[in-house]
This record gives C-alpha cells, structure tokens and sequence, in this order.
C-alpha cells in the first residue's frame, strides 16, 4: 500500500483556497490509479513516488501545476515543454483532462518507470564565449597577467564579467565594475569566485 505525507496535508493546508480542491484532486487520482505510490516533498512540492519519481504538482499565488517526472515519454514532446509542468496554469478542477485521460497518463508513466525506461538526455549547445565590452578590453590590455587569464577563461566566465559589467546602470559603477574585474582576472578568479566553496 501506499504512503501518504503529513508534509503534503500541510503543503495543501497553507495553499491559496483555489488550489486546495486542484491539489486534492490530483492527489486523489494518483493514489486511487497507483495505490503503492509514496507521496513525498521535493523541491518544496508534493511529489509521487514509484519505482523513481512519477508526477508532482506545485501551487502558486495564482496557479497551479501537474507533471510527470518522463514528460516527454508520457504526454509527448511540445505540450507545455517551456512551462512547469504539462498542463499549463491550473486556475480550477476544469482546466484539467478528464480523469480517465489523466489516469491513462498516469498508468503510462507508472509503466515506464517500472520498465525501468530513462529519459533521453538532451545536449544543450554550447553557446559562443561574448565579446567583452570595449572598456573591459581597453583595461585588459594594460594588465598582461588579467589579459592572459581572461583569454584563458571558458566561455561561461567570460559571459559572468561581461553581463555584470554592461548590467551597471550608472557609468560610475561600470566603471568601477570594470577596474574590480580586472583585479580579479589578474588574481585568476571568476566573477562568482566568492560562493565557489559555499
């Protein structure tokens, strides 16, 4: 038999009054399609678990949200894929499918887990290192030993330098943005060097 959570009763109990009957609802469906599910919170949201992680649903100030952990393999690929979630902003009980389609996917999802089915992994492409800003170029050149750790750097630390430098509003700060990243660069350290050990 399955588990259910006190952290979830709680997580349910200090939600927006819309999103109660939305979360008891799924809640109620996941059990009642996958009796052996776990319930448990992560990422500070009710998830269900069996054989991995299933589904989860998330409430918001004016929203909630339904997913499967394999959504791709469960609901297809282009259907909510930039959003949490797959079935968009839940505002009521009716912006949900109907429950046998819900259970559908939910049997779906229960059977790849059990199959042990992994989600393909996809390769995000490398994005170009940016071009620093003509001030911070400027500054790098009279200072060999910056010049020549920033030239060093992966595109990722390169791109940390240049957007806090053009994010500065006033000249002032850029100015000084730019005068402390070339201290760092010269020390061979990158922008978020502070939190590198935290």
């Amino acid at each position: 038999m399955g588990t259910r959570d006190p952290r979830v009763d709680a997580y349910i109990a200090k939600s927006a009054d819309f999103a109660k009957p939305i979360i008891d609802h799924l809640r109620e469906l996941v059990h009642a399609t996958c009796p052996p599910v776990e319930e448990t919170i992560k990422w500070g949201m009710p998830t269900f678990m069996y054989h991995g992680m299933l589904c989860g649903i998330g409430a918001f100030k004016q929203h909630c949200t339904f997913g499967f952990w394999k959504h791709r393999l469960v609901v297809g690929a282009g259907r909510y894929d930039d959003a949490m979630g797959q079935f968009g902003c839940i505002t009521k009980v009716g912006d949900l499918p109907p429950k046998r389609e819900l259970a559908a996917l939910i049997r779906k999802a229960m059977q790849l887990n059990e199959e042990g089915v992994k989600v393909p992994k996809t390769r995000a492409r490398p994005r170009p290192a940016p071009k620093a800003p003509a001030d911070l170029a400027a500054a790098l050149k009279k200072n060999a030993k910056a010049a020549a750790t920033y030239t060093a750097f992966s595109p990722t630390n390169k791109r940390d330098y240049v957007e806090w430098i053009t994010e500065a509003k006033r000249e002032e700060t850029r100015s000084k943005r730019v005068a402390q990243a070339v201290e760092w660069i010269a020390e061979g350290k990158p922008r978020n060097w502070k939190y590198m050990n935290c």
